[in-house]
């Protein structure tokens, strides 16, 4: 089991995430992902401050020298793929072959609107991931990419330079079960799901096997990890308090509660449905700063 940070790019200043990004790079943890939105989220209004995500992940590798740095996920509706596949060589570059490189289909309908992105159907934004990651495959693997299909044309384009990497790792982000897992299964080098039970993510597993299977994959190809809230306590008033939070939020199913030794056991449990990385997801300030540490001295210590 690794353990990784999920650190929010939002409503907090540059220093605290370079303070955030530096103590999980000096720490041991195996990873720092960001996630990729244009305003805070959850939002009601949309006036939430949220740092871009491709800006904030070339920051992340600058700022760190030891963990994995990604993305869950890149929302393929943002950005072209061939142009998103050349920012992810230049970031692999910058951290000297560091980079995860986390794709999805897209979902915060007023982030699209607010910003003058067509919001699609659901059909149609899979469609877009579906030939999306093909395009970003080909221009990670490729000499020269040339693909032509509903949503994107591409012709002679190459890469250049190559990846650091032989080829950055490509996750893809999600549970749909029809579309999503299968996308998974045909294309992806790890599978990430969000805030779910053990019971919900190894049902999630079973399906991307069951995908895998058709699609001739061996699912043993497939890395698997789950980002769950952070909301552990270092005493019972805190542990008492964030829990309740996380039940008046509907989180609970979702979330790292509790003290360090009940934090310790839930993760076990992830690892049992087959989980091989948890993300503590942060989002944004303020930071507490003293459950982090307590994360990392007593539950960190336990997972390689």
């Amino acid at each position: 089991m690794k353990l990784g940070v999920l650190s929010g790019p939002q409503n907090c200043s540059y220093d605290e995430l370079r303070r955030l990004w530096r103590l999980a790079d000096d720490s041991g943890f195996y990873s720092v992902h960001i996630w990729d939105h244009f305003f805070a989220s959850p939002s009601t209004d949309g006036s939430g401050a949220c740092f871009e995500g491709v800006t904030a992940l070339t920051a992340l590798a600058l700022e760190t020298k030891n963990v994995r740095v990604g993305s869950l996920v890149f929302c393929m509706g943002f950005r072209h793929p061939a142009v998103l596949a050349k920012a992810a060589v230049t970031i692999d570059h910058i951290s000297n072959g560091r980079l995860e490189l986390g794709l999805g289909a897209g979902w915060y309908q007023m982030e699209y609107t607010a910003f003058g992105i067509p919001f699609t159907p659901t059909k149609y934004r899979l469609d877009i991931l579906d030939e999306g990651v093909q395009v970003i495959r080909s221009m990670l693997h490729e000499e020269k990419t040339n693909f032509s299909g509903q949503q994107f044309d591409i012709q002679d384009a190459y890469c250049r330079p190559r990846p650091v990497q032989r080829s950055p790792r490509i996750w893809i982000g999600g549970g749909g079960e029809r579309r999503t897992l299968r996308i998974a299964a045909k294309y992806a080098d790890g599978w990430n799901a969000a805030y779910v039970s053990p019971s919900v993510y190894k049902h999630k597993m079973d399906v991307l096997d069951e995908w895998c299977a058709k699609e001739g994959r061996d699912p043993d190809d497939i890395m698997r990890s789950v980002n769950l809230h952070f909301l552990m306590g270092i005493d019972d008033e805190s542990a008492n308090r964030k829990r309740q939070e996380a039940i008046d939020r509907g989180q609970i199913d979702g979330a790292l509660t509790g003290k360090p030794a009940d934090v310790l056991e839930q993760i076990e449990r992830y690892a049992d449905a087959g989980a091989q990385e948890v993300n503590i997801a942060l989002r944004g300030a303020p930071f507490d700063w003293e459950a982090i540490q307590a994360f990392v001295e007593e539950v960190l210590p336990n997972f390689s």
